[in-house]
């Protein structure tokens, strides 16, 4: 590839992973090579996806394609979101500093507690028995 025409960014969210391009276009977002309406069913998904380009004004400017592994569908959106906003970051200083403040670019490091030994979960206890 002689020109570099797309940007590439990896986001993270859980324990999902996110490998996203962003190329100059019309605004389509495909995810697995699907279209995202068929990825992500729920309006908020979507809402969270979408904010990078909200934030940057930059709605319909970019195309944007992922690949996205792990975690759940919430996850998966996140890193999305995340992988979106690192990579309009690298296009303008002025954009990286809009969503710097958005807090959109900080990966969301939440991640599930490891369960404890004697415990049910990760903080829930056994039912107490006195007999």
């Amino acid at each position: 590839m002689a020109n570099k025409e797309y940007i590439y960014a990896t986001g993270k969210r859980k324990s999902s992973i996110a490998r996203v391009n962003i190329i100059p276009g019309t605004g389509k977002i495909t995810v697995n090579k699907k279209d995202m309406d068929e990825v992500f069913t729920l309006d908020t998904l979507k809402a969270i996806i979408l904010k990078p380009f909200k934030v940057a004004n930059m709605m319909e400017k970019y195309d944007v394609e992922a690949t996205v592994t792990g975690g759940g569908i919430a996850g998966q959106a996140g890193a999305i979101a995340h992988g979106i906003a690192k990579a309009l970051a690298t296009t303008d200083a002025d954009v990286r500093i809009t969503l710097k403040r958005n807090g959109l670019l900080t990966r969301d490091s939440r991640v599930k507690e490891r369960r404890k030994y004697g415990l049910k979960k990760a903080r829930k206890a056994p039912q107490f028995s006195k007999r």
